[in-house]
């Protein structure tokens, strides 16, 4: 599905002259054109410059700042991503306790409790 530039200004609450600005300075946000050259906006586009605003308005980073931070955060998406299908044909591992878990001590204590039973009736 593609959006327009309005729709996406509408979307993002950013002006169309904002957008069309943060193409100029972020590579990564790089809308196809139709042939009469109107933006045509992704569903990937979008989040980008949701990601761009929030770098800019919300982490007050400067435009070189955001710039740096967007790639970052892109590729650890794209590493993520890669990752995600081999962890999840691998079957789920149980967590190892910890060796300072109260459940773990309790039952060690309770183990330890038995085998001493264990061993007195043996005796």
């Amino acid at each position: 599905m593609f959006y327009r530039i309005n729709e996406v200004s509408r979307i993002t609450g950013i002006k169309p002259y904002v957008l069309r600005y943060w193409e100029t300075e972020f590579r990564e946000l790089a809308p196809a054109k139709d042939s009469s050259d109107q933006r045509r906006y992704r569903q990937a586009d979008i989040e980008v410059i949701q990601t761009i605003r929030r770098l800019l308005y919300e982490e007050r980073y400067t435009i070189e700042g955001a710039r740096k931070r967007l790639r970052v955060e892109l590729r650890r998406q794209r590493e993520d991503a890669q990752t995600a299908p081999a962890a999840a044909s691998r079957p789920a591992q149980p967590a190892e306790p910890s060796p300072r878990d109260p459940r773990l001590t309790t039952a060690l204590r309770n183990l330890r409790s038995e085998v001493n039973e264990l061993l007195a009736i043996l005796n």
